[in-house]
């Protein structure tokens, strides 16, 4: 199975703002860069969107992948665990709900591990995804993040 290595980035103007994702996935000498973004969105979801993303785009089953990111909520929540007590629990008061849902269908195809950077540390692939991630947040006529504005939504008792 090939080994990869994938950084991810998410970015908001504003938490909640228009918000970003980039994403650079690495292979032996392959190397394919993603982003997108969303009109009203926040820091948190951008960040595991762009792992969500990366992930969903792995083309064989089964690889090994090492994921670069500055995001303490993404990796703390899958390697210490806290993802898997949220199932138990039906995601009762939490964020994000949809994107780790999402997350959960995609990561077990794979064996993943979670590294920690710091952000804005000179490291080239977390600059690169910051880049995108901001870019695209910049774009015109972004699309609305659905499962954003769903969980408004909820809290506000609106349905």
């Amino acid at each position: 199975m090939p080994n990869i290595t994938i950084y991810t980035d998410g970015a908001a103007r504003g938490n909640p703002g228009p918000g970003g994702y980039g994403v650079v996935l690495m292979s032996g000498k392959h190397r394919k860069e993603l982003s997108g973004g969303f009109k009203l969105t926040t820091n948190n979801r951008m960040e595991l969107l762009a792992v969500i993303v990366a992930l969903e785009a792995l083309k064989q089953k089964g690889s090994n992948v090492t994921i670069y990111s500055d995001s303490k909520y993404v990796v703390d929540a899958v390697e210490k665990g806290w993802v898997f007590n949220w199932v138990k629990k039906s995601f009762k008061d939490k964020k994000n709900a949809d994107l780790w849902r999402r997350f959960l269908k995609i990561y077990p195809k794979h064996k993943v591990k979670f590294v920690w950077v710091k952000g804005h540390a000179n490291i080239p692939e977390n600059e690169r995804c910051d880049q995108l991630a901001v870019a695209a947040s910049m774009k015109s006529n972004l699309p609305e993040d659905k499962g954003y504005l769903q969980s408004l939504k909820e809290e506000k008792g609106l349905f």
